[in-house]
């Protein structure tokens, strides 16, 4: 186990699965202590109604040599996060890393279905999820944060700014939900900033999380199964891949070089250096752009 962290507190919020899963176990690798919410648990599963939760979680970073405290936590409720935030504060004294990984919104989007033809509760539902969920948790969880120097805010996201900027993401909910998470670590980058923390926003790739590989009919060990349905799916990544960014970021002093930026895991790769699981380096977003969007056939090679 990494040392790098030893002495860190971090809440995922968000962290029964994907990449808040992901990274959850390598904060915890690193050596952090690492409060895990979500609202899935063994005694009730939320309304994806999935096998994954945040037990489990707890269970993959205490074997990664990390320690987990799993806590049931609805954060559309703001009196469920207040007490989450106390309780770290009674029993850590500090929150060194705040994690908004909260998103909830896989059933609730209309791919290629425009704003009047989309079912309106549904989308309003995803916005709560995706976006009010990250505001009520940084209400609450930012002035523990700012107790101790150096604190570090992540909001993920799917897409870097410059992609988002210029690509319509397919839904107006989805696309609305995804660039307000970017702009939110905009603004806290100028709200922590000149108090000593760091805000960034950070994107995975194409993510293998649980969900992905099962709309594909694969496991984490035949995923390259799939490439035959989609060859563009050779440029995917493992949720450790985005964990590992965090971690390199949390471990980095010199983080606040990064503040209010928009950043991916497979840019912050080169930067620090770490892999995935594979021993290779994924940069989905400049492939997505160079070989995806423009047409040309699935080919990875210089990208991972």
């Amino acid at each position: 186990m990494s040392v790098a962290l030893n002495g860190r507190v971090a809440l995922v919020a968000g962290a029964t699965r994907g990449a808040g899963r992901g990274i959850a176990v390598e904060l915890g690798a690193a050596g952090a202590t690492v409060y895990v919410t979500g609202r899935s648990t063994r005694a009730r599963r939320s309304e994806y109604d999935r096998p994954e939760t945040i037990e489990d979680t707890a269970d993959l970073v205490t074997r990664a040599g990390g320690r987990a405290i799993a806590v049931p936590t609805d954060h559309l409720e703001p009196d469920q996060v207040r007490a989450l935030v106390d309780r770290i504060a009674d029993e850590q004294g500090h929150l060194d890393v705040l994690v908004n990984d909260i998103w909830g919104g896989e059933s609730l989007f209309e791919w290629d279905r425009p704003v009047w033809e989309h079912d309106l509760d549904k989308g309003l539902r995803l916005l709560r999820l995706a976006v009010e969920t990250h505001a009520v948790t940084s209400h609450h969880a930012l002035p523990l944060l700012l107790r101790r120097p150096g604190g570090l805010a992540v909001e993920v996201t799917d897409g870097t700014a410059e992609y988002n900027r210029d690509t319509y993401r397919v839904s107006f909910f989805y696309d609305l939900a995804k660039t307000s998470v970017l702009r939110m670590a905009f603004a806290l980058g100028h709200e922590l900033g000149p108090r000593g923390a760091t805000a960034v926003a950070l994107t995975p790739g194409w993510l293998r999380s649980e969900i992905m590989l099962d709309q594909f009919g694969v496991r984490e060990d035949n995923w390259r199964d799939a490439l035959t349905k989609v060859p563009h799916f050779a440029i995917s990544e493992t949720p450790r891949y985005v964990g590992r960014a965090v971690a390199a970021l949390a471990a980095d002093p010199e983080v606040a070089r990064f503040n209010g930026r928009s950043l991916s895991s497979g840019g912050l790769a080169q930067v620090y250096g770490f892999t995935d699981l594979d021993g290779s380096r994924p940069d989905a977003w400049r492939y997505l752009v160079e070989v995806q969007d423009a047409g040309k056939p699935a080919d990875v090679t210089g990208y991972r």
